[in-house]
């Protein structure tokens, strides 16, 4: 293997497991709360607006609720392939057309 191929491979493995070692592992204890960095966006807001300003009210409520954590984590999945889906498809459309558009200007250059 060529030297830059070994620093390549390194520095991946390097940037994949240092994030890893470096975290904090969640609690062991099943009733116990998880360190603030699993926690999600949202939350992190909300304390952020309840430390900045205590009487803050919501302009509004969510309009779906999802009955609970599982069932949020598969909606975002399921928006997260179908996000992949339509990028997947724009990005082969958009290769296929150009390979067809070279394809016809190679053919009348011929």
């Amino acid at each position: 293997m060529k030297i830059r191929t070994v620093l390549t491979w390194s520095a991946i493995l390097l940037l994949t497991v240092l994030p890893l070692w470096f975290a904090s592992a969640p609690p062991a204890e099943p009733g116990a709360e998880a360190p603030a960095m699993f926690g999600g966006a949202d939350e992190r807001a909300q304390q952020a607006i309840s430390t900045v300003a205590p009487h803050y009210t919501p302009w509004f409520e969510p309009v779906f609720e999802p009955a609970s954590g599982e069932i949020a984590s598969l909606l975002f999945a399921l928006q997260a392939a179908i996000g992949a889906g339509v990028i997947g498809y724009w990005l082969g459309t958009s290769v296929t057309r150009e390979r067809a558009r070279r394809e016809a200007a190679q053919s009348h250059a011929d």
